[in-house]
């Protein structure tokens, strides 16, 4: 793809709340998208219209997208649900190819497995995971497989059942890597051609009760991963053996500076592009924390803090070439443009933005 700084805009596809949960009162119209180029936010247009679609994953060809429905109910059932949308190549429109039940209540995040013949979805409230088979059209077929996870941790009401919270893909893709914010683990399921996973036998990884294992990245030569824990709000080092799919706790550094007292949540995380740095969203401290990456080592150094000018800064994404971070801030103050220094990894707000209400997912095409 090329750089926002070239003549050939891209597009930023972002996902909305468009209804009341929980924790949120949405009121956002769907699946949205915006040009940018040069630095510069376009118009904001409405692609498709569905409910709740907090988490948005695009096929390779930038043709199929698939959203999460966020839901406690979809179509008359109990549960979420998953939809698949096909790109119109004159106008640019999504049009709806079909949806289906998410197999639990809540579905939070999805994955594309590496063959792009099925999607791997994250049920957070009922802590199931799911694997739905790709049709031709790109249209989702019947589940495949279904695991629901079993337990609890140490937290009397965030973790008094499991959590799945996001679905990572291992570098080489021989493993789809679960975190469960109730059980405080990483479950590694190997992905099979036949049904997308393997359920029998996962492998456990575990971090520090109480954590709440959120999102979850790799470094680019896959020697190292990093997961974004949600109560504790911190980041967890791992390296990665990549035969068993296996985890080995490294480090653990806090996402917050040392002199913050208030409320504290981690949301998001990735690397850069460039393997030198790393960026978490924090809730409540509302701000992109940098951390340097130690090439040699994996471990982290935090670099600064910026405010993300907005509250609830749930998502981001930076764009391919690095150039650019685009902060979504769920309560106010919409999707946000920050230019990354390569060098430094420090963040610079470039003054534009998008007044999108309740933005939770920002990807690229």
């Amino acid at each position: 793809m090329p750089s926002p700084a070239s003549s050939a805009p891209e597009e930023l596809i972002i996902g909305t709340y468009t209804e009341r949960l929980p924790h949120v009162d949405g009121k956002a119209e769907g699946i949205l998208s915006c040009r940018y180029e040069a630095g510069t936010i376009g118009p904001v247009r409405v692609l498709a219209r569905t409910r709740n679609p907090s988490f948005l994953v695009v096929s390779p060809d930038g043709r199929r997208l698939y959203a999460v429905n966020e839901t406690v109910e979809f179509e008359g059932q109990p549960g979420g649900g998953v939809t698949a949308f096909v790109r119109d190549t004159r106008s640019g429109d999504l049009s709806l190819l079909n949806t289906r039940p998410s197999g639990g209540v809540e579905p939070a995040h999805l994955e594309l497995d590496p063959s792009g013949h099925f999607l791997l979805v994250a049920n957070y409230r009922s802590g199931s995971v799911a694997v739905f088979g790709l049709e031709a059209d790109g249209s989702i077929g019947p589940m495949t497989d279904h695991v629901q996870h079993e337990g609890s941790s140490v937290h009397p009401v965030r973790q008094s059942g499991p959590h799945a919270h996001s679905a990572n893909l291992s570098p080489d893709g021989k493993f789809v890597l679960y975190a469960d914010l109730g059980l405080d683990q990483i479950l590694a399921y190997r992905l099979d051609p036949t049904k997308g996973m393997d359920t029998a036998n996962p492998v456990i990884n575990k971090v520090a009760p109480g954590s709440g294992p959120r999102h979850f990245a790799f470094g680019p030569k896959g020697k190292f991963a990093y997961v974004c824990n949600e109560i504790a709000d911190t980041v967890t080092v791992f390296s990665y053996e990549p035969a068993s799919g296996t985890l080995k706790e490294l480090q653990t550094v806090s996402m917050v500076p040392k002199d913050y007292t208030g409320a504290k949540s981690a949301a998001e995380i990735f690397v850069h592009p460039n393997g030198k740095f790393l960026y978490a969203s924090n809730r409540g401290h509302d701000s992109i924390v940098v951390f340097a990456i130690d090439g040699r080592k994996g471990t982290l150094t935090p670099v600064d803090w910026t405010p993300t000018q907005g509250k609830t800064p749930r998502n981001f994404a930076i764009d391919p070439t690095g150039g650019y971070l685009f902060a979504a801030n769920q309560d106010a103050g919409g999707v946000v443009l920050f230019k990354i220094d390569k060098k430094t990894g420090k963040l610079t707000a470039t003054g534009d933005k998008m007044n999108v209400p309740f933005p939770v997912c920002v990807v690229f095409r």
